[in-house]
């Protein structure tokens, strides 16, 4: 009787889907540790200028994944995350520059800073939703590059603050453009696990239960506005060890490298990218690097129009963003892969 019953319950079990006779699990922890290899092997395939321009792409990814998480996942719309990306970018080189800090404590320094900014915007804007919130973090982005003009002392006006690139530690045979994209590419990894255990598990849910739901989230119990503020400012810090780290790259930080449009192009990047995806902050960060060279390459003349153009048809064949087409492309290789099963248990 009970072997009938283990019979039984084996028979009506779904099977877990496969492609190619191998689990998704198997192929999705495959594809990350090939895409870790590659990007590990890039420093010894890539001249100085190509990894400089993917040590940004990472950058990018960090900042662009720490405004989806404000955006995508809890719905509140900023156009000032370039601000974050200032602060945590000056608040490095301030300290390696004035106060002679290691690198090493600077960047984690930058990000606690951007955390506590955060939080403390995040508070009055919790009276504040949709457009109206877009404004005033628009007001933000206007108005913080103009702010550090008039900190000559400490932020260096408007000729901004000259830094050198850190050298590899421990006597690694490495130079100072390899050697930040490993820390970048070190950073991003730490950095992208943790918002990926943070948005699985139960914050994840409340934060998203706050973008569909916000009633039905009140009355199982969350604090809205406890986690719309820690989420604020968890964004901020994510921006902010980006900003610190592109800061050191380029070796150079002044205000009007921290426009406006910095903003907007982080919001571009996680739009494209796709909304309300940890992947998508990697396709985001590698359109928002590449797309506007390859537009100055098409034409001289006229690049943002070309850019215009790479923007619409992005989102008129990928509505959903980069990540949404490619998540709709593996669920056809599931289905395609299940049907051959099928066929043979049947």
């Amino acid at each position: 009787m009970m072997e009938g019953t283990a019979s039984a319950a084996r028979i009506s079990a779904p099977a877990r889907p496969t492609v190619a006779g191998l689990s998704v699990w198997s192929w999705t922890i495959g594809g990350l540790v090939l895409v870790i290899a590659i990007a590990c092997a890039l420093p010894l395939l890539l001249s100085g200028f190509k990894l400089f321009q993917f040590t940004q792409v990472l950058g990018y990814a960090i900042a662009l994944l720490g405004l989806n998480i404000l955006t995508g996942y809890n719905g509140q719309i900023s156009l000032g995350h370039g601000a974050f990306y200032a602060l945590g970018a000056y608040t490095t080189a301030i300290m390696i520059d004035k106060w002679s800090v290691p690198y090493g404590f600077a960047i984690p320094v930058a990000g606690v800073v951007c955390l506590v900014a955060g939080f403390l915007f995040g508070i009055p804007a919790l009276r504040l939703e949709g457009l109206y919130l877009a404004l005033a973090t628009f007001a933000l982005a206007l108005a913080v590059p103009q702010i550090l003009k008039y900190f000559d002392s400490w932020t260096g006006g408007s000729q901004g603050i000259v830094l050198s690139k850190p050298q590899a530690p421990f006597g690694l045979p490495l130079t100072s453009d390899q050697w930040l994209y490993f820390l970048t590419l070190g950073t991003t990894l730490l950095l992208f696990l943790f918002g990926w255990n943070l948005l699985r598990g139960r914050i994840g849910r409340a934060i998203v239960a706050i973008r569909d739901h916000p009633i039905a989230a009140e009355t199982m119990g969350i604090n809205s506005a406890l986690y719309k503020s820690l989420v604020f400012g968890v964004s901020a810090c994510y921006v902010g060890i980006a900003g610190a780290l592109v800061g050191l790259a380029v070796a150079f930080v002044a205000p009007d490298s921290f426009n406006v449009f910095l903003s907007i192009t982080l919001l571009v990047g996680i739009v494209v990218g796709g909304l309300a995806s940890i992947s998508g902050a990697l396709f985001g960060a590698f359109f928002i690097q590449f797309v506007p060279n390859w537009a100055q390459d098409i034409s001289k003349a006229a690049p943002w129009a070309i850019y215009g153009v790479f923007l619409i048809a992005f989102m008129y064949l990928m509505p959903r963003g980069i990540s949404g087409f490619f998540h709709r492309l593996w669920r056809r290789l599931l289905r395609a892969g299940a049907k051959p099963a099928e066929l043979k248990r049947s």
